[in-house]
Order: structure tokens, then sequence, then C-alpha cells
């Protein structure tokens, strides 16, 4: 599987909105960098992260919703909506895929929301 079609398959199990299932599409060392909660190294760690942002998403009712991926070989993005009570976010994700599995991951976002 390359990167692209790894990622529209995080991106199909992350719209179920279960985010602890996402940990399994990540390899044992990968590293995960969140603007808001920092940087996550290895699966264990991306675990506890995934079961807080079910909370954290759910509690400010927030959900994303992806409007394009792209990528080819080990490499993909993702351009993004957060959308929240308050508004939309726009964003983007950048993810480095080996054998199948997510070995790097970072969301960028405006700071303006647009």
């Amino acid at each position: 599987m390359n990167a692209k079609e790894t990622i529209e398959n995080f991106w199909r199990v992350q719209d179920g909105g279960d985010y602890t299932k996402l940990p399994d599409l990540f390899s044992e060392d990968a590293v995960l960098v969140d603007p808001f909660f920092g940087t996550f190294t290895g699966r264990d760690a991306i675990r506890g992260f995934m079961a807080k942002m079910v909370e954290v998403m759910g509690d400010q009712k927030t959900h994303f919703r992806v409007l394009d991926i792209a990528g080819a070989g080990d490499v993909a993005w993702a351009q993004w909506i957060a959308v929240t009570p308050r508004g939309e976010i726009n964003g983007c994700g950048l993810y480095r895929v080996r054998d199948g599995k997510l070995t790097y991951y970072r969301d960028y976002m405006n700071p303006d929301g647009h």
C-alpha cells in the first residue's frame, strides 16, 4: 500500500469518530506531532494521545473533514477542515509511510482559521 492509499484509509477510520482505532495504522517507532498537544513517539504514546482525542473532540463538538489527499511513494499530504462550533479551521497533515504504516505525521493549521 502506498502513502496515498494508507492516508485514505487513515481518513476513513478517522471519519468514524473513534480515534482509538488509528494507532494500529502507525509503525511501532512512529512520531506524531500535534500543534496543540505536542510530540508523541511510539505507538503506545500515540495510542494514549488518540484516546485523549476521542474525549477532547467530543467535548468540543469538533470533527474533521478532509478536502484533498495526494501523495506518491512514501510521502502524502491531506488538506482538511476542523469543523467547530465557533467556525472552521483550515489545516493540512504531512505523512510519511513505510510498508503501509505511518512513520511520521504532523498537522499544520492556520492560526486565524482561514
